[in-house]
């Protein structure tokens, strides 16, 4: 005799499921980013570091790291300038590219998590 057994698969849910865990583990994950490059962000009076942002546009599914005072970009970009130790130029990029592996995996885990 065969068992049959019955499978019901509710695509939109999953797909709603997975995008949701995306959405959350980009904004942890532009999160984790910030944090790192804080601490690379050049210091006199911590207004750039404070001025850092982290934001998710869930729809596009779209993570911005961000600096915003009227210097942030040429401190960034100008490697000759000299700074604390420990503070850098390229105080986002290069924190971006050192966390990628880290980033990917707080995505997926917040995907997983979602999919439960």
């Amino acid at each position: 005799m065969t068992q049959r057994t019955r499978l019901r698969w509710n695509g939109d849910a999953a797909l709603a499921a997975t995008h949701q865990g995306a959405a959350q583990g980009l904004r942890l994950a532009a999160e984790h980013v910030l944090e790192v490059s804080r601490r690379r962000v050049p210091i006199e009076e911590a207004t750039l570091e404070r001025s850092g942002t982290a934001t998710v546009d869930e729809q596009t599914l779209t993570a911005v790291v961000s600096y915003d005072t009227p210097y942030a970009i040429r401190q960034h970009e100008e490697l000759a300038y000299r700074h604390d130790a420990g503070r850098t130029a390229k105080y986002l990029e290069r924190p971006l590219a050192e966390e990628a592996d880290t980033v990917g995996e707080i995505i997926a885990a917040q995907v997983r998590r979602a999919l439960r």
